[in-house]
């Protein structure tokens, strides 16, 4: 029935709010987010006359007390105290100068201008609940709109193959976009609606219009050629500083911290080469004497025997890059986007973390 899926914009408008006793604390909300700006207004206004106004969520409640004969069992249905319902029957016995219902052997039965006002109300919230209601939801299985994420180079490789799969199976319909944008336009896309999600390491998007969530900590790892002169799981201090590097400076964010460590410890290594690409550094290390620190996804991918590499940990404890999913303020209550952050929360997290 229309007045049960009401039941909760009901308690809102008559006690202000959900279960008409507890208010939510700021602790409820959780840590990983900002506080959500507040709801939109659930009173809906709707004249009567010049001077009135009637608080559409009454008509639930006056629907409710027809089809269940009285206040006691229309207070049941809707979750409210009897007296609750009893408050709002007055009022709208107020509003329209009518008793609206009265006492009878079955009962409750409404009055001529009562009936008139349930068949009206009935027809209204059903519409209400069909045209507007409706539209809040999201099916993933029917979308045909684009899945549009913000990320990295090594953020593709670390996300998007999961994410795909399950995008496949849950949203076959609806194409997926990754791109790569600076700061200052990742913010107008995330606001506009360009892209739904940024993925990965974006130390930029703090501003109170973002919200985040972390995912996962990844960490920093060397590659060299694999027949290099150097052996064990770990390079010394003097052998890290001696060998001559490659330092990769791309769009993504991630490599900065790796620099900061460097610059934190007092550490000036040999810089040979210095490119914004990470697409042709493993051939470069394959064939000289060169290392390069990359994230450790990267590492794992391209530091294997058959790309002519090796893995290496660095000479101390690598700093960590907390990655993290990024959506504008604007889209924190879009049921999309509720159900997109759920899919990517889901497949990264520490518990799921294959990196």
């Amino acid at each position: 029935m229309p007045a049960v899926r009401f039941t909760v914009a009901i308690r809102i408008a008559l006690t202000g709010n959900e279960d008409g006793a507890r208010v939510r604390r700021r602790s409820d909300t959780p840590k990983e987010s900002r506080d959500a700006p507040p709801d939109l207004p659930t009173r809906l206004i709707a004249s009567v006359n010049p001077r009135q106004t009637l608080d559409f969520n009454l008509l639930a409640i006056a629907v409710a007390i027809e089809e269940e004969g009285g206040a006691s069992h229309a207070a049941l249905k809707l979750g409210m105290s009897q007296s609750a319902v009893s408050g709002a029957l007055a009022r709208l016995r107020s509003h329209f100068n009518d008793p609206l219902f009265i006492r009878s052997a079955g009962g409750m039965t409404p009055t001529p201008r009562g009936a008139q006002l349930v068949a009206s109300a009935r027809s209204l919230l059903r519409r209400f609940d069909d045209e507007i209601l409706a539209s809040v939801a999201f099916d993933p299985a029917s979308t045909q709109r684009p899945f549009k994420f913000a990320m990295s180079d090594v953020g593709e490789m670390v996300f998007l193959p999961r994410l795909l799969q399950r995008l496949a199976q849950e949203a076959p319909a609806a194409p997926v976009r990754s791109v790569s944008l600076r700061p200052s336009r990742l913010d107008e896309a995330l606001g506009d609606g360009e892209v739904d999600l940024a993925i990965g390491f974006f130390p930029d998007l703090k501003k109170s219009d973002f919200f985040q969530q972390r995912l996962l900590s990844h960490h920093f790892t060397c590659l060299l050629r694999a027949d290099h002169w150097i052996q064990g799981n770990r390079l010394t201090m003097k052998e890290f500083l001696s060998l001559r590097h490659i330092v990769v400076q791309s769009e993504g964010r991630s490599q900065e911290i790796f620099e900061r460590s460097l610059k934190t410890r007092s550490l000036s290594r040999r810089v040979a080469l210095t490119t914004p690409h990470f697409l042709g550094v493993p051939r470069l290390v394959a064939v000289s004497d060169m290392v390069v620190t990359v994230p450790h996804a990267l590492g794992l991918v391209y530091g294997t025997a058959a790309n002519g590499l090796k893995r290496i940990k660095p000479p101390f404890d690598s700093p960590t890059i907390e990655l993290k999913q990024h959506w504008h303020r604007k889209y924190h209550k879009d049921a999309r986007s509720i159900w997109l952050r759920a899919v990517v929360s889901s497949l990264f997290n520490d518990a799921t973390d294959e990196w």
